[in-house]
């Protein structure tokens, strides 16, 4: 159950986000959000959700979760554009993209995709053989990708920098032996915080192969919040996003609260505030 101050700062967020969603169009800075922060409301009712979402002002969206593959592509590309929203990106799991690769990409075009993201590995992977071998098939599936026009990126979360391999980790090898040309990065910049690495630092390493970031929060506890009310300095972070050279911001709270669209609110609303320095 929501507290009174929690449900004025919803309202809040709520009344300035149309405004705030205005100033970061015109600036050229759009807010996105990832949909696995909604796929509880995404998988009952994807119609629905799509339409809250251009409503509290968010301009794209990124899928994944909810159970999305299995869905009716043409009709939610039918209501992305309806309702205004673009779709650049999706996550797409390593199985998909190793075995069922024309499927995967008649999916990501039918959805408005230009990237594609590799979102997990399985813990199965995670040792020096299994790495190798994702490795290989990043590369070969970035190499098919950009010949069907599509961008390749890979999503982090913490155990690629907390599992080692021999002389490095599991990301530095994403570093070293992925083709820079087309392996692009989605920085999740909570996961990266949360194994300890110095989110700016990283950056300066992947400079121009920045495709996105997750923004999401950080309580003290290490829990995640909305963007904004946790101790990640973000402001800090985006000083680089020229070096960088991301292309999109997308909202993430793996752990959202119901009823979900004020936490995302808040996030738009301190987002795009962010974006607008």
């Amino acid at each position: 159950m929501m507290d009174r101050r929690t449900l004025l700062a919803a309202a809040a967020a709520l009344a300035a986000a149309p405004a705030l969603a205005k100033t970061a169009t015109k600036r050229g800075k759009p807010v996105g959000i990832q949909l696995y922060t909604l796929r509880t409301l995404f998988q009952a009712d994807p119609v629905k959700t799509l339409e809250q979402v251009a409503q509290v002002g968010y301009a794209e969206i990124e899928y994944g979760g909810g159970g999305y593959d299995g869905m009716d592509h043409a009709l939610l590309r039918r209501t992305t554009d309806r309702v205004g929203l673009k779709a650049p990106s999706a996550h797409i799991p390593y199985d998909a993209l190793a075995n069922r690769f024309d499927q995967s990409v008649k999916m990501a075009r039918t959805l408005g995709a230009d990237t594609v993201v590799l979102p997990y590995i399985d813990q199965s992977l995670r040792n020096e053989e299994g790495w190798r071998h994702v490795v290989a098939t990043m590369n070969r599936v970035a190499k098919q990708l950009h010949a069907e026009g599509f961008t390749f990126a890979y999503h982090n979360h913490d155990f690629e920098f907390t599992t080692p391999v021999p002389g490095a980790n599991l990301y530095e090898r994403l570093i070293h032996d992925c083709d820079p040309t087309l392996v692009k990065f989605e920085i999740d910049l909570y996961w990266a915080v949360k194994a300890g690495q110095d989110p700016k630092a990283l950056i300066r390493r992947l400079a121009g192969r920045v495709q996105a970031y997750h923004v999401k929060d950080m309580l003290p506890d290490g829990s995640m919040t909305s963007v904004g009310t946790g101790k990640i300095d973000f402001a800090d972070i985006f000083r680089l996003n020229s070096i960088a050279g991301v292309k999109h911001f997308f909202v993430e709270n793996d752990e959202c609260p119901a009823p979900y669209i004020p936490d995302i609110t808040t996030s738009f609303t301190n987002l795009s505030r962010l974006l607008g320095r």
